[in-house]
């Protein structure tokens, strides 16, 4: 076995790992947890192998009385499987931001810790459930799945903390060969110098941890009936043939109870001890498959077949520390004629009378692959039979160049002493098995990656993966997705080269995954090792479904700590449902004032994005701006007026205060103040609205005259003169108010017509960057508003009787100044004559000149 390995973490793993050479890809099917959705009870049992159902029989069912509570709300989940492990997402985040890259393999021992309590909460599950239910079949599956990331996790952790130690150590210091070493000393050595020994190793030993788990402690249950006298029922037959009054059957069965006498006689056992045998030969086949050697050794000598025990031990290496002198005589170490037992044992293996398991042990033992594969039924112990074969040939063949032995009389076979075995051989002769059910498992996912880790193929691994991102989208299980995510960050912590299109696609479906599931407080973590740009648009896009105003602050923080760019992100949740639906930017003129949709709804509260950070006021400004213009032109007043309301009212002193704490002593950027004369432009333009409407509502409700009735009885008409002096008092106060109203109006709108330096919706600042878009609306909006706004003005100072200002419009839109008739449209022009017109006909009747002055004798 391979030497204690102390471990360093080096200063940079990029310099000291690399990748494998490239394997031969495997084309992936949707492997057996593709299909187990669909099992039922009985037969998801059955689709899985003896070893993966073996998981159930390690669980610890003596508590099975913990967590009485949960297993029995998890049982009423429609898919307890899923529901159980979805901690599991958060609890893979807590770990990995509570680790540092100089305590990753502490991280990923606690990956393979989560994992397995995990497999047990779900083994309690399947454990508890009727028979017969659909829904455990898929809690079956990711019972599968969590137990193959398990072991995964746990075969990462050997192979990559030998792998950069290899890296950190002067491997020609084991160069040198003592001639009179012994073959423990000479083996020793070739783990410390030869890391395909050492690793091969590790594999051996990481698929025998896995049976291990698997087999718990059957041993001490197995109830042989003979338990100290082996082939008892053959010793009692042959007891009782030997008594003058026997009357029992006369079959053939061997006469003396030697362990070669079955072989030598050529004749059988009894049927029972037959039976004994065999079972007790498969049961001690997986002891040795799961590295349980010593504990194999017990049940032999439990059974009385303490000879069969010493033949299980022969392996050892020889060594002698007394050799070389010494004050005290020390035992010696291992079996000095181990080559001898080694050929018996390689003899054993071919000889074909014997039991098939019998045969494997010995063929384990003496590296005799072709006799051990054939009770090698699943991926697992396929892939241990090769790699248990190559570390014993390649120990094998340092012996031999390395120790010195006297001259053996027998050779083992020379093929096996002279293969060339590598990783790369042992999958390329996987893949050429003539086993159905091996060649299936090779190509199941987790079978896949497992091969390129023990591989070292960094690089092969992240095509697999992305032909499966490309390929399998649709169907990856998402516990499958989050590993890959955290195998991909393991590999980038210890500084080794990764595809990023390949991390990002794999984050990507992760993501989906998280939000589909409303995983909120991981997102930002995962979406942070995204590319910058990607990860604004991915977050973004995550924001744009969170409407509560508690949760949207939350995931802000969230991005915040993740190290996220939260203005950028703010600002394209805003563009993007700004964007969308977006129609022709034009009134729609059958409309006098369009209602606002669940589109606009949307539109309005993104706004509240950008206010939750006073540094991003002068983006809200803007974003506010784009979306009133569209309202505006659309008509949409009511949904305009509540975007601007939700722009705080210290919005503009805090731009100028977030500019002067800059210590900035140039003016705002021209972008800013552009915003903010825009802002100014639009409240001007709603509120001349707003008190229009007023104006109008009131000028339609005027108190109505009292009328009397002809032939009025004398009561009727005292009524008639109280409701007539109510009359005067109410249309006093209604006048006095229409007034106000008037002047309120005018006001205003003379405010939007006659804006302040330049014109409304005009930019003063001319050296801003160029926004060909906005410059389009505000040009268009100039031309859908400003008319539509004289015509009112017009109908408040005509409906008003103020005639003769009326006509003075017609100067104002005719001034160079403001050049008002730059935005009229001919039609528009033709409508405010005639419209002009009316009021000059008022102003006849009441025998004035058409302008509104007296008419001179």
């Amino acid at each position: 076995t391979a030497l204690t390995r102390s471990f360093m973490k080096p200063s940079d793993m990029s310099a000291l790992l690399g990748t494998g050479g490239p394997s031969p890809l495997i084309l992936q099917s949707p492997g057996l947890f593709g299909n187990l959705s669909g099992l039922d009870e009985s037969s998801w049992t059955m689709a899985l192998s003896p070893q993966q159902t073996g998981m159930f029989a390690n669980l610890d069912m003596s508590n099975m009385t913990d967590n009485v509570t949960m297993s029995a709300v998890l049982l009423r989940e429609d898919d307890p499987g899923e529901a159980a492990t979805m901690s599991m997402y958060s609890d893979f985040l807590h770990s990995f931001l509570k680790h540092t890259s100089t305590t990753i393999f502490d991280l990923v021992d606690e990956y393979e810790s989560i994992c397995n309590s995990q497999v047990n909460i779900l083994g309690k599950i399947v454990y508890r459930a009727a028979p017969g239910q659909q829904k455990f079949s898929k809690t079956a599956s990711v019972l599968w799945l969590l137990k193959q990331e398990m072991v995964t996790w746990r075969l990462l952790s050997s192979l990559y903390r030998d792998r950069i130690q290899s890296a950190l150590e002067d491997e020609t210091a084991f160069d040198i060969t003592v001639l009179t070493a012994s073959e423990k000393t000479n083996v020793d050595n070739l783990f410390q110098k030869d890391s395909l020994v050492r690793q091969s190793q590790l594999v051996v030993d990481w698929l025998e941890s896995i049976s291990k788990d698997e087999i718990g402690d059957f041993s001490d249950n197995i109830e042989f009936y003979a338990k100290s006298v082996y082939w008892e029922n053959t010793l009692h037959t042959l007891k009782q043939r030997q008594l003058s009054t026997y009357i029992g059957s006369s079959r053939a069965l061997v006469t003396e109870l030697d362990p070669d006498a079955p072989i030598r006689q050529k004749l059988p056992l009894d049927d029972l001890d037959r039976e004994d045998d065999a079972r007790l030969l498969k049961y001690l086949f997986t002891l040795i498959r799961a590295g349980m050697t010593d504990e194999a050794q017990r049940l032999c000598k439990r059974c009385g077949q303490a000879w069969r025990a010493a033949t299980l031990e022969g392996w050892k290496l020889y060594h002698d520390p007394n050799i070389n002198g010494g004050e005290e005589l020390e035992p010696v170490q291992g079996n000095p004629y181990r080559c001898i037992w080694k050929i018996s044992c390689w003899r054993m293996a071919e000889e074909e009378q014997f039991n098939r398991y019998e045969r494997a042990i010995y063929a384990a033992l003496s590296g005799n692959l072709k006799q051990l594969l054939p009770v090698c039924d699943t991926w697992e112990d396929t892939v241990w039979a090769y790699f248990r074969v190559m570390v014993d040939t390649l120990v094998e063949q340092e012996i031999r160049t390395s120790v010195v032995t006297a001259e053996e009389t027998e050779e083992l076979p020379r093929d096996y002493l002279e293969t060339n075995w590598t990783s790369e051989k042992v999958f390329e002769e996987l893949q050429a098995t003539d086993k159905k059910r091996v060649i299936e498992e090779n190509q199941e996912h987790y079978h896949v990656i497992q091969k390129f880790i023990i591989l070292g193929d960094v690089d092969g691994l992240m095509e697999e993966f992305s032909r499966w991102l490309s390929k399998d989208r649709s169907v990856l299980p998402g516990h499958l997705l989050r590993f890959m995510t955290h195998l991909i960050l393991f590999f980038r912590t210890l500084g080794m080269q990764t595809k990023v299109i390949c991390f990002c696609k794999c984050l990507l479906l992760t993501l989906q995954r998280m939000i589909s599931e409303k995983l909120t407080d991981l997102i930002a973590f995962y979406v942070s090792h995204l590319p910058p740009e990607l990860a604004v648009a991915q977050y973004a896009l995550f924001l744009e479904d969170v409407t509560d105003s508690d949760q949207r602050h939350h995931c802000l923080e969230l991005a915040k700590d993740a190290g996220l760019d939260v203005a950028t992100i703010t600002k394209t949740v805003v563009e993007n449902i700004r964007k969308k639906d977006a129609g022709e930017f034009s009134h729609h003129d059958h409309m006098l004032d369009a209602g606002t949709t669940e589109a606009d709804r949307l539109k309005i509260d993104v706004i509240d994005w950008l206010v939750f950070d006073p540094a991003q006021r002068a983006e809200a400004l803007k974003q506010s701006n784009a979306i009133m213009r569209k309202f505006l032109a659309s008509k949409k007043h009511e949904a305009a007026k509540d975007v601007f309301v939700k722009i705080p009212q210290d919005s503009i002193a805090e731009i100028y205060n977030q500019w002067e704490e800059q210590g900035m002593d140039t003016p705002l950027p021209a972008e800013d103040d552009n915003a903010i004369r825009e802002h100014l432009c639009i409240r001007a333009y709603l509120e001349a609205h707003e008190t229009f409407n007023e104006w109008f509502k009131h000028m339609n409700s005027a108190p109505q005259k009292p009328s009397l009735l002809p032939q009025a009885s004398f009561t009727e008409k005292v009524a008639h003169e109280h409701k007539e002096k109510k009359y005067e008092m109410d249309y006093g106060i209604w006048k006095g108010l229409l007034d106000a109203l008037t002047a309120d109006v005018k006001e205003k709108m003379y405010n939007v017509l006659l804006f302040v330096d330049g014109g409304w919706m005009v930019d003063v600042r001319e050296d801003a960057e160029d926004d060909p878009e906005r410059t389009q609306q505000m040009i268009l909006l100039r031309k859908l508003c400003l008319p539509m706004m004289c015509f009112l003005l017009h109908t408040v100072l005509h409906s008003t009787g103020q005639y003769q200002e009326c006509l003075r419009l017609a100067d104002m839109v005719a001034s160079e100044r403001h050049k008002l008739y730059t935005v009229f449209s001919k039609d528009e022009l033709r409508k405010l004559l005639l419209k002009l017109r009316e009021s000059s006909l008022m102003l006849l009747d009441q025998d004035l000149d058409p302008l509104g002055y007296e008419i001179q004798a």
